[in-house]
């Protein structure tokens, strides 16, 4: 320590005489400098870049150094050092730890010094001070050149021992900038200099001021007010703002080239103050936000327009129904093709904005509710557990009524294996619901219209021929045939899949009302019925039962002429038919009159059961196939060795693809999903890249979903009995910057199971039972049905239901250990334009429930309705409800 304190003053005397060295050479140094500077040729530092104007510099300051009487100087401060105006750091002091060196003829060259952190360079220094267009004389090489040659010529610099000259690599590096400076200001094109202007500082600052606005206008766009939360469309002004900005040569844009393009491609309205007012701004008269609803009416269109060139008028002409292939049933042998339950369970319902007057309803079999005169929505009672639930399709602008094909388990407590192959009796019911519109409700009760007893098992999903199978009921047909109301597949768990050919009710019952064998006659017309068709997985040598197992799920090719039909089995396999092939290897008549089918195509597409499948409405050639193994998979037909994308998520329980879109919505079992993540997920195809879009989250599995191409909505029901649905935004586009998705959701219903006395009053002291057995629970309990006022969405987000919605999605409890009866197991979306807005439902309690979306009736349907009604009128009729009776489909074919 006490040396360390000895040696201390005499380091700082030496401190002291170095900072005086040094500040003396500096001193000497910028006299030489200016003495060189004076006798220098003007138009030599005028044509001299600013790298060679430095390197001239240094030279002299090297001669000046050595005629310093005090010799070499250590650790002489660089000339980029703080202290220097132009902070540039010359190239021959970017050493660092390097001692001064000596040439040839004694003078002394400055030596290098380490630079500081964060100092740039002379060529980074350059390219600054380029790309901020700050003066920089205009390059001019061919000159530079001249005046490095004769500088050459003149300078006679020293040539080190290693025989390279100091000189050439500092030109070359020079030329290197000018040519990199040409580039540069071939890129940005700085204004040209004037005589006596400096840089153009005024109209940097109007720039400046146009983008200071420009960020503030953002900002306000960016509040937190639904009425002002838009997407951004830019408006005229701000266009011609960035193609104003883009076309002068003031550096340094604020939009990129990508983004000026994506303005490019939207436009603005205008309004006649010249103030320019996007379209997405402001409420749409439903209450909903005009970017919400913006998506609806662009769908709508589009499915119009596609679905005039890829639908038909009439396909398969010879599969008409007969009379002789359809059977009434009497009492007795209808009586084992009958759901168990003869009354449905207590229910009531509760509208939104309505008095609860508290009635409990129950329904006979069979039997429904009148329609309620303003909300429109219908209910009825079909007797059992609904799995399986499709529309009837009509061709556009026909006005007829419309029909639903229900499937339901005999019994509430029966469950069915997916493992192996069984039968056993089934009903197929087909509802009438009347002539529904978008905005009018029928005004007759739904009704069953018919049923159709099978033995092939439970039905686990059924498909109408998506156009060209419908006809008008008043066709004129010779007996024995009947005419048409449309073509359905049906999948049976014994492995097979049927296809009817179904009569209008009207004709079925002309025709078979003396059709009785005992003299019985059951009060709704139930009828064996022969199929067109029988479809299973193998070949003609193969046995009769099926390796793939059961058949869960199927899909219609959507384009004419709708030939192809897809299904997924048990094991994986998805296989496709050709329904008119003429192959006897893939055709093979039987003794009835009907005939069986043999797939022409079939692939492994999972590891476990195919749960959904689904076709691509846009392009037949594609598919997207969801299994067991908790995959989802995109298929082109025409390459099946590998499939497009493959994505692994939860335990998928159907899936919808719209019409429109690159990807399909997804709904989801809650057993593998994360906490907070099941639900409804938007997951696209893989071509447009964009990650998984959240459409609406759910506490409990959610069994089913459907989608709307008019409507560009999809609505899901799930176990905890909540009927949820949500416009979806223009998923054309990233759906990442989607804000505020909870406004895009909304419920449509909510099933809540409470405790009741036996008697069927209320009670709030009496607890639900913990028990599966529908005896048990439907006597001390009864469903209340919470419907929401669908005719307006205005101030939405305030009122009950939406808060209630919320709530569910986070505190929402399950009760697993009792029997599910308000949970929700199929939902569909009518694909008809003339009841586009209708939805059904049904669940586990066996009561279907019809709603009208009245308030998303977009104004597209509205001015496509009469334009389709009078192109029907003017094919079929002069009027649409009741064609004349010369008006008539395509000729029958002639036997």
């Amino acid at each position: 320590m006490a040396s360390s304190a000895s040696r201390g003053p005499r380091c700082r005397e030496r401190s002291r005489r170095g900072r005086s060295a040094r500040s003396s050479v500096a001193g000497g140094r910028s006299r030489s400098r200016s003495r060189a500077r004076e006798g220098e040729p003007r138009a030599l530092r005028e044509l001299l870049p600013l790298g060679d104007l430095d390197a001239l510099a240094h030279s002299e300051e090297g001669v000046e150094a050595a005629k310093s009487p005090k010799g070499p100087i250590q650790n002489q401060k660089p000339q980029g050092s703080p202290s220097d105006p132009n902070g540039l750091v010359p190239a021959e002091t970017e050493g660092r730890g390097e001692p001064s060196r000596t040439s040839e003829n004694g003078a002394v060259l400055p030596s290098k010094s380490p630079r500081k952190r964060g100092q740039k360079s002379k060529t980074e220094m350059l390219l600054l001070k380029l790309s901020q267009d700050l003066e920089c004389p205009t390059p001019e090489p061919i000159c530079v050149q001249k005046m490095l040659g004769s500088s050459e010529a003149t300078e006679a610099v020293d040539t080190p021992p290693s025989g390279r000259p100091k000189r050439r690599a500092a030109k070359v590096a020079l030329l290197y900038l000018q040519e990199l400076a040409e580039e540069l200001t071939s890129v940005y094109q700085p204004p040209a200099p004037t005589e006596g202007a400096q840089e153009p500082q005024p109209e940097l600052e109007h720039i400046q001021r146009k983008r200071r606005s420009r960020r503030r206008k953002e900002d306000e766009a960016d509040s937190d007010d639904p009425a002002r939360d838009a997407d951004f469309v830019p408006s005229k002004e701000v266009l011609l703002q960035a193609e104003e900005e883009e076309g002068s040569e003031e550096p340094l844009s604020e939009a990129s080239e990508p983004e000026l393009e994506v303005f490019r491609g939207h436009g603005g309205k205008t309004s006649s103050a010249g103030r320019s007012k996007p379209q997405c701004r402001g409420l749409a008269p439903n209450g909903f936000h005009n970017s919400i609803m913006a998506p609806v009416e662009k769908c709508s269109s589009l499915t119009f327009s596609l679905r005039d060139r890829k639908y038909s008028q009439w396909e398969f002409p010879d599969w008409i129904p007969l009379v002789h292939k359809w059977t009434c049933l009497s009492e007795s042998e209808a009586a084992p093709y009958l759901p168990a339950e003869e009354k449905s369970p207590f229910f009531s319902i509760q509208r939104e904005g309505i008095e609860d007057d508290g009635v409990l309803y129950r329904v006979n079999r069979f039997s429904s509710l009148q329609p309620h005169e303003e909300r429109l929505d219908m209910s009825f009672f079909v007797g059992g557990p609904v799995w399986a639930m499709e529309w009837c399709p009509s061709p556009e602008g026909s006005v007829a009524s419309q029909y639903v094909a229900v499937y339901c388990h005999r019994s509430m407590e029966e469950t069915h294996s997916m493992a192996g192959l069984h039968g056993g009796p089934a009903l197929l019911q087909l509802w009438g619901l009347g002539m529904l519109q978008p905005e009018q409700g029928s005004a007759d009760n739904a009704g069953l219209a018919y049923a159709i007893a099978a033995d092939h098992g439970c039905v686990w999903d059924m498909k109408f021929c998506p156009s060209g199978a419908w006809e008008l009921p008043t066709a004129a047909r010779k007996h024995p045939q009947m005419s048409r109301l449309g073509l359905l597949a049906v999948a049976f768990s014994d492995g097979k899949v049927v296809l009817y050919s179904l009569p209008h009710p009207g004709a079925l019952q002309r025709s078979k009302r003396a059709q009785v064998k005992d003299g019985s006659f059951h009060k709704h017309i139930i009828c064996k019925v022969q199929g067109i068709a029988t479809l299973q997985v193998g070949s003609i040598q193969a046995g009769n039962a099926s390796e793939c197992g059961q058949c869960f799920s199927l899909s219609w090719m959507p384009s004419k002429p709708h030939h192809y039909l897809a299904a997924g089995f048990y094991d994986g396999t998805v296989a496709v038919w050709n329904l008119l092939t003429k192959s006897l290897l893939q055709c093979v008549h039987q003794p009835d009159g009907s005939f069986k089918l043999y797939p022409f195509q079939c692939f492994l597409a999972h590891d476990h059961a195919v749960r959904s499948i689904e076709w691509c409405k846009a392009d037949s050639n594609f598919l997207v196939t969801a299994g067991s193994d908790r995959k989802i998979k995109f298929w082109d037909l025409r390459r099946l060795y590998e499939p497009i994308n493959s994505i692994k998520r939860f335990l998928s329980t159907e899936v919808a693809w719209l019409l429109p879109y690159n990807g399909v919505t997804v709904a989801q079992d809650n057993c593998y999903a994360s906490y907070g993540l099941c639900g409804i997920h938007y997951i696209d195809a893989g071509y447009l890249g964009f990650k998984a879009y959240f459409v609406a989250p759910r506490k409990g599995t959610v069994w089913s979903i459907s989608g709307s191409d008019w409507l560009n909505t999809v609505a899901a029901g799930d176990m905890t009995g909540e009927l949820v649905a949500a416009v979806l935004p223009d998923l054309a586009i990233n759906p990442l910057n989607i804000k505020r998705s909870s406004d895009r959701r909304f419920p449509v219903y909510k099933a809540d199971l409470l405790p009741c006395s036996p008697d069927g009053s209320e009670g709030s002291e009496h607890v639900l039972p913990l028990t599966r057995r529908y005896s048990e629970m439907v006597t001390k309990s009864y469903i209340l049905f919470r419907d929401t006022d669908l005719r307006s969405f205005k101030n939405f987000s305030s009122r009950e239901p939406m808060r209630r919605m919320h709530m569910q999605e986070v505190k929402a409890e399950l009760s697993l250990d009792r029997l599910q009866l308000e949970s929700v197991h199929k939902v569909r979306f009518s694909p008809n334009l003339d009841s586009h807005g209708w939805l059904v439902s049904g669940g586990q309690a066996g009561i279907v429930r019809a709603h009208c979306l009245v308030g998303l009736a977009s104004g597209v349907s509205r001015q496509l309705l009469p334009e389709c009604r009078a192109r029907f009128s003017s094919l079929y009729g002069d009027e649409p409800g009741s064609p004349s009776p010369t008006a008539c489909s395509p000729p029958p074919p002639a036997e």
